[in-house]
């Protein structure tokens, strides 16, 4: 029995020693094919990269297997060859992928609905207020014996004493008022026509007051200034002798001034009262000023060929004066219904077409659309295009020039086709094998580190 015992040991350990290592070999070939499999994609990919080519859009004969720039022209390379899609929406779908997008600086947006507005550049001048500028005139002949106003733009308040005036008229219109005073209580009628004149001539019931208490003949008259503002101009001198109606002085409040704009005759259709202007001046640079359009002038100017657009505005702290020369943007709407708006740089424009590319996932489609009128940095769409769509915004040519390298719809080649990829040259066009000849049509080898 021990002997048999014995003989079952000798053969149980190695049978039980070649099942362990069947065990560890198994895991081991097991664990080197998942390490290699890796590797193995890796180099699958790190080949189809290596085989991306990359041409010019202006010079289809340039290849190179890395991106950079046209030794021809200097623009950017684009890929040529795009990865296979799978359901591809339209035949002439151009697929990229998204390495190629980001190298390509392909931006897209989506369509959206937004009533269209355009900007109006115009230029002109700051004006005072026509409407508020008050005209001093003579009311009464006379000689101007003392001015307190000596130079234009000097700063004037209401009721302050502006001049002194010698006038016979007034002498004797005061001697009336004396002699009406004494029959004022009888007499009412005859008193309140002798201050009435007086009152004609702009004297302030205090004024006259002062004149009907005095025991003297007052040879010296104040003229009071009717408002506050600055003299914009003046028309007499000390020593003057004025007529009735005579203008003296043009008096002008400057916390409300006019933006005098020259509209020409192609931007009249777009401006309306009520739009919105920004505008800036040199005097005040970095700040910018808005208001909006108070008035249309209806008639144009023969010699000049433009009309003028009046901006309204409040003048805070007197920045703003006049005679600056301004430079404004009036903005419009072109109408109050929403529109379908996209961007000026989505658009390639033939003279006769008008064409974008529509994004499908990495797929971009050729489509022809309609335009209506500009909107500033949009264009309306009329027909074409549907609402939340995404089309290519920046990078368009760069996607139009992979589908014309692949034949498939594009700005210049709406119907689709290969190109030839020729070159001239002292108009004489290049063959194929005199490309092969001159190393262009190869791709760019990387040198071994």
């Amino acid at each position: 029995m021990n002997i048999n015992k014995l003989v079952r040991n000798r053969y149980s350990i190695p049978v039980l020693a070649l099942i362990i290592g069947l065990i560890l070999g198994a895991w081991l070939v097991s664990g080197n094919t998942e390490k290699n499999t890796i590797p193995r994609q890796s180099t699958q990919k790190d080949e189809h990269e290596k085989h991306q080519i990359w041409t010019c859009s202006m010079h289809p004969q340039i290849r190179q297997d890395a991106p950079g720039q046209c030794p021809i022209c200097g623009m950017d390379l684009i890929p040529l060859k795009q990865e296979k899609a799978t359901g591809q929406p339209d035949p002439n779908a151009v697929a990229l992928s998204d390495e190629a997008i980001k190298l390509a600086q392909i931006q897209t947006v989506i369509v959206r609905k937004a009533v269209p507005e355009q900007s109006v550049s115009l230029s002109g001048t700051i004006n005072t207020d026509e409407r508020r500028t008050e005209k001093l005139t003579a009311r009464f002949s006379g000689r101007l014996e003392k001015l307190y106003i000596n130079f234009a733009g000097q700063k004037v308040f209401r009721g302050q004493k502006i001049a002194e005036i010698y006038s016979p008229e007034l002498i004797t219109a005061q001697q009336e008022l004396w002699d009406a005073a004494k029959y004022k209580i009888n007499q009412a009628g005859l008193y309140q026509a002798a201050r009435h004149k007086l009152k004609l001539w702009e004297l302030t019931d205090v004024q006259i007051d002062q004149l009907e208490n005095m025991k003297t003949v007052a040879v010296r008259f104040p003229i009071l200034s009717p408002v506050s503002g600055f003299v914009q101009k003046q028309h007499v001198t000390e020593g003057n002798y004025v007529k009735e109606g005579q203008n003296m002085f043009d008096i002008s409040p400057l916390n409300r001034l006019w933006i005098m704009l020259d509209a020409y005759e192609s931007d009249l259709h777009r401006i309306r009262r009520g739009d919105r202007v920004n505008f800036s001046v040199e005097a005040v640079p970095g700040k910018e000023f808005s208001g909006a359009v108070d008035y249309v002038d209806p008639f144009v100017n023969p010699q000049t060929r433009v009309a003028k657009i009046r901006v309204e505005i409040v003048n805070k702290n007197l920045i703003l004066k006049p005679g600056m020369f301004v430079n404004a943007w009036v903005h419009t709407k072109l109408n109050n219904k929403a529109a379908l708006l996209i961007p000026k740089t989505a658009v390639l424009w033939t003279g006769k077409r008008s064409v974008v590319y529509v994004k499908h996932g990495n797929n971009f489609v050729y489509r022809e659309i309609i335009l209506g009128p500009e909107a500033g940095d949009y264009d309306v769409v009329i027909s074409g295009l549907q609402e939340g769509e995404e089309i290519v915004r920046n990078g368009v040519f760069k996607v139009d020039a992979s589908a014309q390298l692949l034949g498939k719809a594009s700005m210049m080649n709406p119907e689709g086709g290969k190109i030839s990829i020729g070159h001239h040259h002292g108009g004489k066009k290049m063959t194929d094998e005199e490309m092969k000849k001159m190393n262009i049509n190869k791709p760019t080898a990387k040198p071994d580190k």
